[in-house]
């Protein structure tokens, strides 16, 4: 039990790092700083950065993957579907402090292994899948104006929601998210 926790407690201090600082803004020095432990024993759960890495966005991709679907059960229309994920990914901030891990890894692309690209591609056509059929319910039930092209909207909406994110983060300020997403959030009713 007590390696369970402390590989939870060095993905938990890897995330944290890696969304405020970028994958290539911390070491395994920082984390056993953090954590307090030796970085040989780092090592012994993730024998590589590379290995770290893919736990940490193996995890992330379950957790919002849960939080998406938690969203679209828990929300009877599509504008309040679509209002909860732009509330998620405004709540991933941190106030300003901190990206969401897909696009903290995705500024490091050059740095990381080709795999955890690849996990990083996944997790963005998770999150459009989400959104697509948010999109298409909308269809249905016509409450976001103009969504006439679910997958055209869910790549668009996605595309905003990263851009909001950089500039909120570039400039610390939440307030930069939201303004950047009134747009959006008006067609909802």
């Amino acid at each position: 039990m007590m390696e369970q926790n402390t590989r939870t407690t060095l993905l938990d201090s890897a995330e944290r790092a890696v969304r405020a600082r970028g994958y290539d803004g911390f070491s395994y020095a920082d984390l056993a700083e953090d954590v307090g432990i030796r970085k040989a024993s780092i090592h012994y759960h993730f024998p590589t950065k590379s290995a770290l890495s893919s736990a940490l966005i193996d995890r992330y991709h379950s957790r919002f993957d849960a939080a998406c679907s938690t969203i679209r059960a828990s929300h009877a229309t599509a504008a309040k579907q679509l209002s909860a994920m732009i509330d998620l990914y405004r709540d991933a901030l941190a106030g300003g402090r901190q990206l969401c891990l897909c696009i903290a890894f995705t500024i490091s692309k050059e740095s990381l292994p080709a795999d955890v690209m690849d996990k990083v591609g996944q997790f963005r056509a998770m999150v459009l899948a989400h959104l697509t059929a948010i999109f298409v319910q909308s269809q249905d039930d016509g409450t976001i104006r103009a969504a006439d092209a679910p997958k055209e909207e869910a790549r668009a909406t996605l595309a905003l929601l990263e851009g909001a994110h950089l500039a909120a983060r570039a400039g610390e300020d939440i307030a930069i998210f939201g303004g950047s997403l009134s747009l959006l959030r008006k067609r909802l009713s």
